[in-house]
This record gives structure tokens, C-alpha cells and sequence, in this order.
């Protein structure tokens, strides 16, 4: 059994979960809908060119969830994905999970997004493990501050290495499926790195280091 791990946004779906959430956040309310999106474009840009710091975008994305109690924030969550994520997953992006799966591959989404967003959009696609963006939880309600090391970049990495040791998990032979030139030191780090509609920094490297480029649809 060999693991086969997923990045989420714009590889297993076509968008982004935390802008399509933050999106449905100004729908039911809880934001300056036109105002917040402008700011959540100029965090997602920079995002794609590689020079976003996450604690500054998780930061502004959670702030209307403060306060809020978990319980509540999750039934909206579970309308939410459903509704607005299950028609953007990509045909293929099933066919491979289903692959894995039949192979008896041990299924894992790591995403640079809140645990809140991925643990219950990666059941919905039928895989329980996951490792994201954790926050933190004060008498059961939000406090708009993430914990521990952040799913992005290195510390996917980093996050990934702990959750091996206390699996007594190896990366030998693992699959690793991203579109972004972020999760390059996680491709780097297993035995089958695949880029799926990559942006151009990881198209030129997986070019170069004849990866498998992906086009899903």
C-alpha cells in the first residue's frame, strides 16, 4: 500500500475553496460582500505568483468567522459543499481517486486551506485523512487565528513528515497531484510527482524534470 496524496484547490476542484467560501460568507451576510472579494482577488494574485504570505490571508478569511460556534459554522460548511464545490470537481480527478482506491492506495488531501473547508469537502469525495490549515477553537467557537505549522509550502512538508512518524507511514512509493509551484518541495519529495494543469513556474519544472503534466478537466 503506497500513499496518494491530493492538493485541493484547482487540482482536485476548479477554483479555490477558501475564495468560493469567502464568496459564500458575503451571501449569508457576514461580510461587506464587495469589499471583502476585491481584497480576496489581491490576496489569491499574489497567491498564484508565489509571493503571498498565508498568515496574512488567513488572517483577513477568518475573521468573520470569529466568534462564530463551530457547530454553526459547519452546517453551513456541509450546504456549502454539496451546492457549490461538487460541481467543480474535476471528472478525472474522480477517475484518479477511484484508481488509487481500487489499488488499495492509503488516500490523503493536503491543502494550504482551512481544515474547516477540506476535511469536509475531501469526505465528500470519500477520503477521511487530511492534513490542513488548523484554527483555533476557544469554548467551541472560532477565535479567527489558526495553531500549529501552516499547510503551505515547506510546512506541508514539515506538516506531512510528523503525520508519517505517527503512522508509521514512508513516502516510498507515494503519488503527489498539484497544480502549483508552492507544493514543489512536496513533489520533490516523493517517488511520483504529478502536476495537474500546472501554473507556468511548475510546468517549466516539471518539464525540465519529465514529470507527468496532467491536463484534467
Amino acid at each position: 500500500m503506497a500513499l496518494a496524496i491530493f492538493d485541493l484547490d484547482e487540482t482536485l476542484i476548479n477554483g479555490d475553496c477558501a475564495s468560493l467560501w469567502s464568496r459564500e460568507m458575503a451571501r449569508l451576510g457576514w461580510v461587506d460582500g464587495e469589499c471583502f472579494m476585491q481584497r480576496d482577488a489581491q490576496l489569491m494574485a499574489a497567491y498564484g505568483e508565489g509571493k503571498l504570505a498565508m498568515e496574512d490571508y488567513m488572517a483577513f478569511s477568518l475573521a468573520p468567522m470569529a466568534g462564530r460556534a463551530r457547530h454553526a459554522v459547519a452546517s453551513d460548511v456541509a450546504d456549502f459543499v454539496p451546492a457549490v464545490i461538487d460541481p467543480l470537481v474535476y471528472a478525472d480527478a474522480r477517475a484518479t481517486i477511484a484508481r488509487h482506491r481500487s489499488a488499495g492506495d492509503r488516500l490523503l488531501v493536503i491543502s494550504a486551506s482551512g481544515v474547516h473547508l477540506v476535511a469536509p469537502i475531501a469526505a465528500h469525495l470519500g477520503i477521511d485523512e487530511v492534513l490542513a490549515i488548523d484554527l483555533e477553537l476557544l469554548d467551541g467557537h472560532f477565535s479567527g487565528r489558526t495553531e500549529g505549522v501552516l499547510t503551505y509550502r515547506e510546512g506541508k512538508v514539515t506538516r506531512l513528515l510528523t503525520w508519517l512518524d505517527s503512522e508509521g507511514e514512508t513516502l516510498e512509493g507515494a503519488s503527489f497531484y498539484s497544480d502549483s509551484r508552492n507544493d514543489l518541495p512536496l513533489l520533490c519529495a516523493v517517488s511520483h510527482p504529478y502536476a495537474v494543469n500546472p501554473d507556468p513556474v511548475l510546468l517549466a519544472h516539471a518539464q525540465q524534470a519529465r514529470w507527468p503534466v496532467l491536463s484534467w478537466r
